[in-house]
């Protein structure tokens, strides 16, 4: 909360500090703020899921008391993102469950990514929702934890914590696949999924060639001061996908093209795979108040 870098920078901002003795005095009946090893004793003996619990009560006073239900997509979805981060790197082995990676020159290097589940919205807000620390638990294993299982343990996670809420996913082109698609179905989630050039080249292909044939799937919106931002889209629908499982699904495909008067090169295109039904009326809500706020959790999730 105060942005202290140390234990010793806390005791000597905090500590002794009559403004600060008030606060702690009003918020936990203590005469001052209290030592850094003091804390430091403290929060080694709480327990992981205890913390968890505290940051999903407070997300959940935040819906129940409708602070944030007017920043809902379309009026009903909540939007999280799932993206992964790196928290600690380094040189040496730190613990038995850190992931190793070798580097260019020859040098292993060890570390500690996590995976966060963040509730976004569209004014610039980011909630922490839940947390999947990705660590090798199975010393005994042939491979790696990884983002992706991760991710089926988060979402599990998240559906058992929040049963009822109604979640849009946002993701990167990494969980584009038949499992994620498989589990945004069982459990009713819309989703927004980044699609890459280099990401399933079959729906590409489905994609371009469909397209030509859908004339009225076409709009064209202009945004910002004067109109300087012009937007394209384009989208089809059920563009068939088979897994590894040799499951189908029937995938939605929204496409932007995105240029600006002073961008005299080629348009920026951004490219989304859905389950929501795409009509003129929702892809450009859909595309500017979904899929793009995805880099949220960049900015104003893990950096601010």
């Amino acid at each position: 909360m105060f942005r202290l870098g140390s234990r010793r920078e806390a005791n000597y901002k905090l500590r002794s500090n009559g403004p600060s003795a008030a606060k702690f005095a009003a918020w936990f009946g203590v005469k001052d703020a209290p030592h850094g090893d003091t804390l430091n004793y403290a929060f080694q003996r709480v327990a992981v899921d205890e913390v968890q619990g505290v940051v999903c009560q407070l997300a959940e006073g935040l819906i129940r008391k409708k602070v944030l239900y007017r920043h809902r997509l379309l009026g009903v979805y909540y939007r999280v993102v799932i993206d992964g981060t790196g928290v600690l790197t380094f040189h040496q082995p730190h613990c038995p469950h850190c992931l190793t990676r070798r580097l260019s020159n020859g040098e292993t290097l060890y570390y500690h990514p996590v995976l966060e589940a963040k509730l976004v919205t569209p004014n610039g807000f980011v909630f922490s929702l839940m947390t999947e620390f990705i660590e090798n638990v199975d010393l005994q294993g042939d491979k790696q934890d990884c983002e992706l299982k991760a991710f089926y343990r988060l979402t599990k996670r998240l559906k058992v914590r929040f049963p009822r809420l109604p979640i849009c996913l946002l993701l990167d082109g990494l969980y584009a696949g038949g499992p994620t698609f498989q589990l945004c179905q069982d459990y009713n989630w819309p989703y927004l999924i980044v699609l890459q050039d280099n990401d399933l080249p079959n729906v590409h292909r489905s994609f371009e060639a469909v397209i030509l044939h859908l004339h009225h799937n076409h709009k064209q919106i202009c945004l910002g001061k004067s109109g300087k931002i012009r937007q394209s889209y384009r989208w089809a629908w059920g563009i068939e996908y088979r897994d590894s499982h040799d499951r189908l699904h029937h995938l939605n495909l929204l496409e932007c093209l995105e240029q600006t008067e002073a961008q005299q090169e080629k348009p920026t295109k951004y490219l989304w795979l859905t389950n929501f039904t795409l009509t003129s009326r929702t892809v450009d809500i859909l595309a500017n108040q979904g899929g793009r706020l995805r880099w949220k959790i960049e900015n104003e999730g893990f950096n601010v």
